[in-house]
């Protein structure tokens, strides 16, 4: 994931500098909206750390503990970031708008807002375009929306949620902070501050629901399954691919297991040596298949197996 780090780490960089600046604007102007975004921009920074923790620790090879790895404590640290976000983000910047709507008070020196707000559209904006970069290959025809929920790798999807966030927490600012001055009314920099911490929580919740679909076991992809269909296929010795059912491990690592109906007259040495063969066929068009199980079966015997597994048992509703 070395392009995913370079993302995670220039946003990081990019957060620092807008966090440090937002927060100084903050005490010397006090501004509602500007130390919801100062919040906003600590929490990213924070975010960006534990992503680059859970990278290492993911990076960690099998172990008898752990035969599969450690591939998915990227998917649990994601989920922590998403936590994060909405408590630390989200939260305190709806609880400081709603104390500036109780006790409002005007803001002094705004052109220092304006200025720190464009200094910070310049560092989130450059944040912004490295992340885009980074997750554009992922973008198909669906758009953005559908490449996040299809994608395998949060933190390239999450430092562009963040960044994007940011850029709009910007603008919400900048005009809570002009409304505020322009009608002389300082409860507008609180609900603008209310605004950002209501952002901050949608995004978090969209974290949230592909952070837990990830660390609970979600499909690899499906051009995936067709490609592994098709080298199968191909193998001699080979009838048709019943099935196969995946799980993934990590962004860049899938778990297969894959039904195959073999001819009649093989000895089970020779379907020994044939699913050596596929197995290596298949690893070396798809290095992201880490753990690759290739059982035997008809297809009676497949549609049986698959049914157990898919089979809801309503009397635990």
């Amino acid at each position: 994931m070395p392009g995913t780090s370079t993302t995670v780490w220039a946003a990081a960089f990019g957060n620092v500098m807008v966090a440090v600046t937002k927060g100084g604007a903050a005490f010397f102007t006090g501004s509602s909206a500007m130390l919801a975004e100062a919040i906003h921009s600590a929490v990213d920074t924070a975010n960006e750390v534990v992503l680059l923790y859970g990278m290492r620790r993911a990076r960690r090879t099998p172990d008898a503990a752990h035969p599969f790895g450690y591939g998915r404590e990227l998917y649990f640290w994601s989920f922590i970031v998403a936590l994060l976000l909405f408590g630390l983000g989200g939260v305190a910047a709806v609880i400081e708008g709603i104390n500036r709507i109780r006790e409002p008070h005007p803001i002094d020196r705004p052109e220092v807002v304006y200025i720190v707000l464009a200094l910070s559209a310049l560092f989130e904006g450059s944040s912004w375009l490295i992340a885009r970069k980074g997750f554009l290959p992922s973008v198909g025809k669906g758009g953005y929306l559908a490449a996040i929920r299809a994608s395998k790798d949060p933190p390239q999807f999450i430092v562009l949620l963040e960044d994007t966030a940011a850029l709009v927490g910007i603008a919400i600012a900048f005009a809570g902070t002009w409304a505020s001055v322009h009608w002389n009314d300082p409860r507008i920099d609180g609900v603008a501050s209310i605004a950002i911490g209501l952002l901050l929580g949608a995004v978090a919740a969209v974290i949230l629901r592909k952070s837990k679909e990830l660390l609970i076991g979600e499909r690899a992809d499906l051009n995936l399954q067709q490609q592994v269909f098709a080298i199968a296929r191909q193998t001699a010795g080979v009838v048709a691919p019943n099935g196969m059912l995946s799980t993934q491990l990590s962004p860049d690592q899938a778990l297969v297991a894959l039904s195959v109906q073999f001819e009649d007259k093989l000895t089970t040495p020779e379907i020994e040596r044939i699913v050596v063969n596929m197995e290596q066929r298949i690893r070396e068009a798809h290095p992201e298949v880490f753990v690759l199980f290739v059982k035997p079966q008809t297809p009676e015997a497949f549609a049986a197996a698959r049914t157990r597994i898919f089979h809801v048992d309503r009397r635990l509703d």
